[in-house]
Formats: structure tokens, C-alpha cells, sequence
């Protein structure tokens, strides 16, 4: 071990150390990271697939089926609440009864952290987008463990701020599977050794899982009436296009919204928006009513739940994917897409700019400065449902089997470790 390698273990080491110390009056998210354990059943071999919180969950659904498919023990880590409570949604999905995939927090980088994950040696971690831990990623170069990013993501912001300590995580990646050119430059020049171009998992999902019954019920009550759904507005945002929705309201009769903000912490203070406007409105969290008649009166839904956004998306005439009117980074707007929903932006998107661009050119994404929002939404009802879902463009096709490609060279057979 070398002095940067000494000098992060001593720093997280003592941060391990004051977290233990106060672990009480700590927030949650650093509770559930210092009590992270792996499964009693985890067996050497076992694949390691990390997603940091919701967004890189959702991108994991198709790489688990796959890992599964091919007959790896998978055990699938978090490092936020609101990523724990979606992962325990999701976990029964992907293990399908078959008993090879479990979930859990991510640990603290530090010895005390990590020694129950590597009791029994990984065969790979395969982390999403841009978590690079150096002391995870020093152990695992130890033992030998193929270290892979997939769906890997690193801006020019992110590349100058690189310290010595990240650099030398990045060059102990075994492998990086880049989603768009400019990360994989990024990648390279962070000193990732094997950068390949995976593509971007978000354009390559499948359809989200149907929503409970209740959904059933609202999509009945509020069919004779035009629906906006709102989706991952960051702070700013909801007031902003509320106001929007308002205005339009006086001239598209009974027009109902859907609004989901991108942050859990935030819907408490985004309910008490809803309540200081008037609105007649429920909660996703709340009690769903049995009959449809119940939701006449509705005019808003405030989904205040986890993985529902993408699938809630189908029930809009127009979609506003938030991010961009308040905020310079933007979301995915793939996901309404999907459904042949027409989809609106802002003009800041620079996280998605792999995405936008093609859709745009495509004629796919309309990017709208919010002093013209009202006018093209009122446009986009005029003009009424446009039918199915236009395929999407070439270039946005195929991540997931490039992804899997490229991991697979990696990957220890299953079989390996069976006898050990």
C-alpha cells in the first residue's frame, strides 16, 4: 500500500469510525450503510451489482434477468432510503422464486464496513453510472475481481474536480461500458485501463411492470378529460408549472395532472403546494378508492410513491419531464416516449444530452423555453392522440446487449465456484 492508497484508508477509516460513534443521531442513509450485510447464503463467486439509488435501480432490471439467465448468484446494492425501499419492491421480480437474487445497502468504504462482503470473494462488481470507491475497488484488485462501471457516466465537471483518490479507483476498473462518447473520453482520461461504448441503458428498457388496480379505477374516472402528467420536477419546478397547468385549466376544460417530484424528501412540501393552491387532489400514498365514481371530483394526483412514474406516464396526453425549466441537468425523457406520449423539456438537459439530441432530431422532443409552454401544450390537445409509439432512433437501440457483451468477457463462468 502506498501513501494515497494509506491516506484514504486512514481518512475513511475515521470517518467509519465518528459515524459508528454518533451513529444515533445520524441520518438515516448513513444508518443503513453502517448496518449493511450481505446474505448468510452469499457463496464465493457471487456477482456484486451496485445501483446507487433509483434511477440506476430501474436501469438494473434488465442486467439482473440477464445475470440470472446465466446462472450467477446476484446480490443487488443501494445507498440511499428511498433506493432501499424501491429495491424491496423490485426484488421479488427479479428473483422470480429461483432464489439467486437479494438486495441490500451498500457499506461504508472502510475495512470494518466491507469485511462481511468480501467474507466470501465476489466473482465481479459491477457498479452503475459512476460509483467508484477506492477502497472496495483496492480489495477487489487484490483478490483479483474483475471491477466493471456500466452505463458509465462522467462529465467534464466531474473530471476536473477528480482527485488523486478517484483516479487511481478509476484505474483499477477492469472494465467500463460508457454510455455515450464523451463519458467514455472521460473514463479514459480519468485512467480507466478498458473503455468500451455500451451505449445508454435508459433508451433500451422494457416496459415498466403494470401499476396496481387502483390505477384502473383513475384511468376510467379521468378518460373523458385531457391529463398532464408532470414528472421528476426538481425544486422551483412545481410552482412554476402548476401556474402553467392553472392557466391552462381556463381553457381546456376538466384538464386533470399528474405530478411526481424527482426527491421523496420533497413531497411533504410539495402536498402543502397542492393544498395552498386549492387543489382538489389525492396522494399515490394515500388510501385509492374503490370505485371509480370517487375520483370524479379529483382534479390532481400527487405521486408521492417509488417506481410508478414511468408506467403512470401512459395515462397523459402531454408529458412535461422536469430538470430543465429550474435546473441545467434535466431527466430521461424516454420514458413517456414510450408510450407515444408527446413530450416536453426544458432547455437544460446537459445529463441527457446522448438522448436528446437524436430525439430532437428525430422529431421525437420538442426542448420548450417555459414562456412558450402554454402554447404548445394547448397546441399538442388540439391536435389530439397521435397513435402508437414511432420506434426510436438506431443509434438509442441495442445498449443492453452491447452492455451484456462486453460484461460477459468478464464475468467468471457460474460454475466456477461450485465446488469450493
Amino acid at each position: 500500500m502506498d501513501i494515497l492508497d494509506g491516506s484514504y484508508l486512514i481518512a475513511i477509516g475515521l470517518a467509519g469510525g465518528v459515524a459508528s460513534a454518533l451513529r444515533r443521531g445520524l441520518p438515516l442513509g448513513w444508518r443503513l450503510r453502517l448496518e449493511a450485510r450481505p446474505p448468510e447464503d452469499l457463496k464465493a463467486g457471487w456477482i456484486w451489482l451496485h445501483a446507487v439509488s433509483v434511477g440506476e435501480l430501474m436501469l438494473a432490471d434488465p442486467l439482473v434477468g440477464r445475470l440470472r439467465a446465466l446462472g450467477h448468484r446476484v446480490h443487488v446494492t443501494t445507498g440511499t432510503p428511498a433506493g432501499l425501499e424501491l429495491l424491496q419492491k423490485r426484488l421479488p421480480g427479479w428473483d422470480g422464486g429461483s432464489g439467486q437474487v437479494s438486495g441490500g445497502a451498500f457499506p461504508v468504504d472502510d475495512p470494518r464496513g466491507l469485511a462481511p462482503f468480501l467474507l466470501h470473494s465476489p466473482g465481479a462488481f459491477v457498479a452503475l453510472e459512476t460509483e467508484l470507491w477506492p477502497n472496495l475497488l483496492r480489495e477487489l484488485e487484490r483478490r483479483n475481481v474483475p471491477c466493471c462501471v456500466v452505463n458509465g457516466r462522467l462529465t467534464a465537471r466531474t473530471l476536473e474536480k477528480g482527485g488523486p483518490w478517484l483516479r487511481r479507483a478509476a484505474s483499477r476498473l477492469t472494465r467500463v461500458a460508457a454510455r455515450d462518447e464523451a463519458s467514455a473520453a472521460a473514463f479514459r482520461a480519468m485512467g480507466a485501463p478498458d473503455v468500451r461504448l455500451g451505449g445508454n441503458l435508459k433508451a433500451d428498457l422494457p416496459l415498466p411492470p403494470p401499476l396496481h388496480g387502483g390505477w384502473a379505477r383513475l384511468r376510467e374516472a379521468w378518460s373523458p378529460f385531457p391529463v398532464l402528467v408532470v414528472g421528476n420536477t426538481v425544486e422551483g419546478e412545481e410552482a412554476l408549472l402548476l401556474g402553467v397547468w392553472q392557466h391552462l385549466k381556463v381553457e381546456l376544460p376538466g384538464l386533470r395532472l399528474l405530478l411526481a417530484p424527482r426527491q421523496p424528501r420533497r413531497f411533504q412540501e410539495v402536498a402543502a403546494l397542492f393544498r395552498a393552491g386549492g387543489l382538489s387532489f389525492r396522494s399515490a400514498s394515500g388510501p385509492w378508492p374503490d370505485l371509480a365514481s370517487d375520483w370524479e371530483g379529483v382534479e390532481a394526483l400527487l405521486m408521492d410513491t417509488l417506481g410508478e412514474l414511468s408506467a403512470a406516464y401512459a395515462l397523459g396526453g402531454v408529458a412535461l419531464v422536469g430538470g430543465g425549466w429550474n435546473w441545467k441537468g434535466g431527466h430521461n425523457p424516454l420514458e413517456p416516449l414510450r408510450w407515444g406520449v408527446p413530450t416536453l423539456i426544458g432547455p437544460g438537459f446537459e445529463n441527457f444530452e446522448d438522448l436528446v439530441f437524436p430525439l430532437r432530431e428525430a422529431g421525437l422532443l420538442q426542448v420548450v423555453e417555459v414562456d412558450a409552454l402554454e402554447t404548445e401544450i394547448r397546441r399538442i390537445f388540439e391536435r389530439g392522440p397521435q397513435g402508437k409509439a414511432p420506434p426510436l432512433p438506431m443509434a438509442l437501440q441495442g445498449a443492453v446487449e452491447r452492455t451484456m457483451t462486453i460484461l460477459k468477457e468478464v464475468l467468471p463462468r457460474p460454475d466456477k465456484y461450485t465446488n469450493l
